[in-house]
């Protein structure tokens, strides 16, 4: 849940660094550094508690020269957010510094191993117990920088990608990963090296992704050397990057979420290209078809994710059984590894992440996949461990999304899940035609009607000033809807720190309901679908307890929209497709009220944007 990047080459290193750190500042942001070698030999590290824009500050007057560098932006595992916890960390004799994404298990262990030999520590966390390490390696054995961190990756337990630089060598990185993202940019006379490839883009397309358990020999004017845990040499896969820098800027938008909320139409026209024909008769999914007969032969669907995935998973719940009918049970990936689930060869997994590096995700398809199920993935970012650790799987196509709240990438997932079910439906033969062409052509309706309800923004914005100030919202849906109300309220509590709540509104009668009062206000999903009635009644339970009322209405709708206090209206859509619109104006209810409320709105506190810890 941190940024590495690292630059050698023949260009000053710091700019690029801080840009680098910038570009990844959404994986973390509670301190920074940078650790460069200037041409004197001198490794110097500068380091600070705060975002990026605190260590420029600090390194203003410090000398920022030398061709070689690496750089971290930290989400705090071990030790509170401060300038001696941030990254990078020295060795104990300076001669050598790391930074390092992940968290060792075993670190307490080592640590008092090496205190025991006269080592001492500076920080709180596990990230110094590694360079110490190292350096006792080299002192015992006289071995290189390389054969040391080789060790030294034998001992840790955990997850990790890290980067090492030595004083003693100016004209090399060492890198290694396990279970923990690392990208390598390729250029004509340098490499440079990242979390992930949004800091390399716009610098080299060439790249090359390390794999668990791979380390990196990254020598300057050399070619690279990639090397397993075995000290065998790896053959290197190098990949062209299809991303752009455009699509890491703002484009003129205050914040990244509105971009992402407004760049919708488009993304999810992307995600539909080249998959459902115009006329809507056919959907083409390859990762489905090209397996078609373990769909087939499938007895059940487990879904894991985690967050804003989990709750397009309780959507792609309802829509597999309904198309397919096989029975589909939708887990938290962090609970279902340790569940020891009950897995056969007849069970379909499908995992899904945004950024393909999600720690508990990754480790649960792992576990299913080893007990012999299909494992079949969701994913936006290209290249990255989920796709590669999958047998099959689908991208979702919606372009990097930097805010910490996911927008595009939940109707994104949530889009596939529909182009999966009704093709799985299709080679089942449980879904009528009717049906199939009914959806699928709602499907290619979806970006021109988010872009009507992308129209409703000014409502919303205003609408966002009357409830800025309230300490608790209740979201309801029924159906399809209830995992929308889920993600809304969750929209709402990551940027707006306002505590929300996500409920089946029938269930409200079991509990929820004592909560309401004219100072607790209820956003009500009751749109118009095979359960809209009851939906109403429930709006009516609330309005008799003096309950203030958002309603999203189908258009047109003239009950709820009576009773409730403030009605948006959305277009008319198969009722399993409405989650796709009803997400939409709860994206800018909880963007604005983030706002009026002065909040970080693209970098909450706490949070970053890829979970890749436990």
């Amino acid at each position: 849940m941190c940024g590495i990047v690292g630059y050698i080459g023949s260009r000053n290193a710091y700019p690029i660094l801080i840009q680098g750190l910038h570009r990844l500042e959404y994986r973390g942001y509670d301190s920074a550094g940078v650790a460069l070698i200037n041409q004197s030999g001198d490794l110097n590290v500068y380091k600070s508690k705060g975002k990026v824009a605190a260590l420029e500050h600090y390194a203003e007057e410090k000398d920022t020269t030398g061709t070689i560098g690496i750089a971290h932006t930290r989400w705090a595992t071990h030790g509170e957010p401060s300038d001696i916890n941030a990254h990078p960390h020295y060795s104990q004799s300076d001669n050598i510094a790391i930074v390092h994404n992940g968290t060792i298990e075993n670190y307490a262990v080592i640590k008092q191993a090496l205190i025991g030999h006269g080592y001492t520590f500076r920080s709180d966390t596990d990230t110094e117990v590694i360079v110490q390490l190292i350096e006792y390696i080299i002192a015992q054995n006289a071995c290189s920088l390389y054969e040391a961190v080789l060790q030294a990756t034998k001992e840790i337990v955990g997850a990790y990608a890290i980067a090492v630089i030595a004083k003693d060598n100016p004209d090399q990185i060492i890198a290694a990963r396990r279970s923990s993202p690392l990208v390598i940019g390729i250029g004509n006379d340098f490499y440079c090296l990242a979390s992930d490839a949004t800091p390399i883009v716009e610098y080299t397309k060439k790249v090359v992704y390390l794999e668990d358990g791979e380390i990196a020999i990254i020598n300057r004017n050399e070619p690279l050397k990639i090397m397993t845990e075995q000290n065998v040499e790896s053959k290197i896969n190098i990949c062209k990057l299809r991303m752009s820098i455009s699509e890491l800027e703002k484009g003129g938008y205050p914040h990244f979420m509105l971009k992402e909320i407004f760049e919708q139409p488009k993304t999810l026209l992307d995600c539909l290209s080249g998959r459902v024909s115009i006329d809507g008769k056919n959907i083409s999914i390859s990762g489905i078809i090209d397996n078609k007969d373990k769909f087939l032969r499938a007895e059940r669907v487990i879904i894991v994710a985690c967050g804003t995935s989990w709750h397009a998973g309780l959507i792609g719940k309802h829509l597999i059984e309904d198309f397919c009918r096989i029975p589909v049970t939708v887990e938290y990936a962090s609970e279902f590894r340790y569940s020891n689930p009950v897995i056969t060869d007849r069970d379909i997994l499908i995992a899904i992440s945004q950024s393909g590096e999600t720690a508990d995700t990754l480790a649960a398809l792992e576990l299913a996949k080893s007990r012999g199920a299909f494992v079949f993935g969701i994913c936006n970012v290209i290249g990255s461990s989920i796709p590669r650790a999958t047998d099959s799987g689908c991208y979702i196509h919606v372009g990097p999304e930097i805010g910490v709240a996911s927008t595009k990438a939940f109707t994104g997932q949530v889009t596939v899940l529909a182009m999966v079910a009704l093709t799985v439906g299709q080679l089942r033969e449980t879904v009528s035609n009717q049906t199939f062409e009914q959806v699928a052509t709602d499907l290619r309706r979806i970006p021109s009607l988010i872009e009507e309800v992308l129209k409703l923004n000014d409502r919303i914005h205003d609408l966002s000033k009357i409830f800025t100030y309230a300490h608790n919202f209740l979201y309801l849906g029924r159906g399809y809807n209830y995992p929308a109300a889920m993600e809304g309220a969750l929209k709402l509590k990551e940027i707006s720190y306002i505590h929300a709540e996500g409920y089946p509104a029938a269930e409200m009668k079991h509990g929820p309901i004592a909560l309401i009062d004219n100072e607790m206000p209820t956003v009500v999903i009751a749109t118009a679908d095979s359960i809209y009635d009851k939906t109403v009644s429930n709006i009516q339970q609330i309005k008799a307890r003096g309950g203030r009322v958002i309603a999203i209405v189908t258009a047109g709708d003239q009950v709820a929209s009576s009773i409730a206090d403030y009605a948006i209206e959305i277009p008319e859509i198969s009722e399993c497709l409405s989650p796709l619109l009803t997400s939409v104006p709860l994206q800018l209810l909880a963007y604005y009220i983030a706002v009026n409320k002065g909040r970080d709105v693209d970098q909450p506190r706490n949070l970053a944007k890829s979970v890749t810890v436990e």
